[in-house]
């Protein structure tokens, strides 16, 4: 035992001597070390880091040629930014042969008979490199066709699949970076390419085959409510959706059937109509509604689908749903509305504007409908009358005087409603007199409106819905009103139209005429006022309302263009004998006025 031990340590201590003697230099890489295949065994860390990028400088610009798809690709390793880290690499050859002595021995030793080789780590421009490799693989890739089915007239085709190649972006990049950063340059270097299969092959589309040979073996009838569509055979081969892009069943789909199904939901839908009231000869009729119908185009395109791939029954028919109207004929008649319960006519003139603010805002309240107890609002009717609406310039009256303004006429329309609610007998809530006193309107029954503060409200206080219709004819308006009547009787008392005061006085001053000369630019009215008293009575005879509307009109000023430029003096003239008799009769000469002249301008 004692030999044994003996032997192992002396064993120990010639190896380690051994080991000891090659240990070599720690300052020097050993014999076999190569970095990136470079041998740099014997060179200093500094001596071999120097060599290797001497080697790597004098290759950064030289052109490697990759080959992929039969294309070929010239790189550069400065394009992409490709640097190797020769110093890192230098010093991991020296730190894995390095330590003690003998450990340091046994590695060189290690080293010398097995070499020991390094691969640098290597810097690259990211996104270069990611460009690089797609504008490759955008020249190389050739996506697999699958097989398809294509109609030719009214048969159908089927085309092969064909395979297809694809670069492998991630090992391309590790190959072209492993390249460039090689201190080799040896011949092309072939990029990695795989083969991209089809989908879809010939036999997977014998069904679909099949099926759309069926669809156009002959025509299908689509019945729709009472209508009848018959599809020849050429049209149904343009609605089938023949498989793509993987699939491998034929439908009735795509663009051209979306396309015939919407112009069949335009030849079979039909919007509700509400019943509706026309005016006629003697009074006014109900004009029936209808419902409306729509085409359910979902449901339309399964039964044709199942017709047309059927080899006997090849007839669908499609359910339309039925809407219906907001206003039944039902709900119309009850409404009631069955005669004239009230009318009026106002004749009219002006100017252009004037007569087209009439006929708009007659378009704008024609057709109101009035429920039992609600309320017709004039401004809430029209809304705000305004040019943004088509209203024009005309003569309206502002805060007492006559100007020009948009929506002239309007109280035409407005005092005709209120003369027609009025001769109906139904509640008048607001109603408001013209500043000025109109000659055109019944005495104490015009009615004045402006958008949003002066309004004329009548309520329908009948049992049943009222109907308002304007006629507008040149020269005159009616307003009608249509319900059932309630047999109201209306008396009307019109009080006389009184002067409560002088006519007011305007002068305005005139610089282009002399002083003492004067215009009467136009004659003024002077303030009137008047009342009507409205008394309703029931069918029994009972008073219902009695009321009085008083209206006060300010007066019109009489308006007077007075001279005030000075009048030019006279020359002075030669003294003449004197003339007794004259000189007993003076007489003086004043200069003559010119003759007052007067325009008069009313609504």
């Amino acid at each position: 035992m004692r030999r044994a031990v003996l032997a192992v340590g002396v064993f120990v201590l010639v190896a380690g001597g051994a080991a000891t003697l090659f240990a070599g230099s720690p300052t020097r890489l050993p014999a076999g070390t190569t970095v990136a295949g470079l041998d740099v065994g014997g060179l200093s860390v500094s001596a071999a880091t120097v060599a290797l990028e001497r080697r790597s400088d004098a290759l950064e610009h030289e052109p490697i040629e990759f080959v992929a798809g039969g294309r070929t690709f010239t790189l550069r390793a400065s394009q992409l930014g490709v640097r190797p880290d020769w110093a890192a690499a230098v010093r991991q050859a020296a730190e894995s042969t390095d330590g003690f002595a003998p450990v340091r021995g046994l590695r060189r030793v290690r080293a010398r008979i097995f070499g020991a080789e390094v691969e640098p780590h290597v810097a690259v421009f990211p996104s270069v490199l990611r460009y690089t490799v797609g504008r490759i693989a955008a020249a190389v890739d050739r996506p697999a066709v699958d097989a398809s089915l294509e109609r030719r007239g009214l048969s159908f085709v089927t085309s092969p699949a064909r395979a297809g190649v694809r670069l492998d972006r991630s090992l391309a990049s590790a190959t072209i970076v492993n390249a460039l950063a090689s201190l080799e340059r040896d011949g092309p270097v072939r990029l990695p390419v795989a083969r991209a299969e089809p989908r879809v092959v010939v036999d997977d589309l014998a069904d679909a085959a099949t099926a759309a040979q069926t669809a156009v073996s002959g025509p299908v009838t689509l019945t729709v409510g009472p209508t009848r569509f018959r599809l020849p055979r050429w049209r149904i081969a343009q609605l089938l959706d023949l498989p793509n892009g993987g699939a491998t069943g034929v439908s009735v789909a795509g663009p051209s059937a979306r396309r015939w199904l919407a112009s069949l939901a335009r030849s079979v839908d039909r919007d509700p109509r509400d019943a509706t009231f026309r005016v006629v000869s003697g009074g006014i009729e109900l004009v029936p509604s209808h419902p409306g119908r729509t085409l359910d185009l979902d449901a339309a395109r399964k039964a044709l689908q199942k017709a047309v791939f059927s080899s006997s029954g090849r007839a669908a028919t499609v359910a339309t749903s039925t809407t219906r109207a907001a206003r039944t004929t039902e709900v119309a008649r009850a409404m009631g509305i069955e005669e004239v319960v009230g009318s009026y006519t106002t004749t009219y003139g002006g100017t252009p504007g004037r007569l087209h603010n009439v006929q708009l805002v007659a378009e704008l309240i024609d057709g109101a409908l009035v429920a039992p107890g609600a309320r017709f609002s004039f401004n809430q009717t029209t809304g705000e009358r305004n040019a943004a609406k088509g209203f024009e310039e005309a003569p309206v009256i502002i805060n007492g005087e006559l100007e020009s303004g948009i929506g002239g006429g309007v109280c035409q329309v407005s005092t005709t409603v209120f003369n027609a609610a009025f001769e109906a007998g139904l509640s008048i809530e607001k109603r408001t007199n013209h500043a000025l006193y109109i000659s055109h309107y019944p005495i104490g029954r015009d009615a004045t409106v402006n958008y949003p503060d002066l309004d004329l409200v009548f309520r329908n206080d009948t049992d049943h819905w009222l109907l308002l219709r304007t006629f507008v004819s040149p020269g005159s308006l009616t307003v009608n009103l249509y319900g059932t009547s309630p047999d109201r009787r209306v008396e009307t008392e019109t009080a006389p139209l009184e002067v409560d005061g002088k006519v007011p006085w305007k002068r305005i001053d005139d610089d282009t005429m002399f002083k003492g000369q004067k215009v009467v630019e136009q004659w003024g009215s002077p303030p009137r006022s008047t009342s009507v008293t409205r008394r309703v009575y029931n069918p029994d005879g009972s008073l219902l309302y009695n009321t009085t509307w008083r209206s006060y009109y300010v007066g019109e000023p009489t308006v007077v263009r007075l001279g005030t430029k000075p009048r030019p003096k006279p020359e002075p003239s030669k003294p003449a004998k004197p003339d007794v008799k004259a000189a007993a009769t003076p007489t003086t000469k004043e200069p003559a006025l010119p003759p007052a002249t007067s325009t008069t301008a009313r609504p």
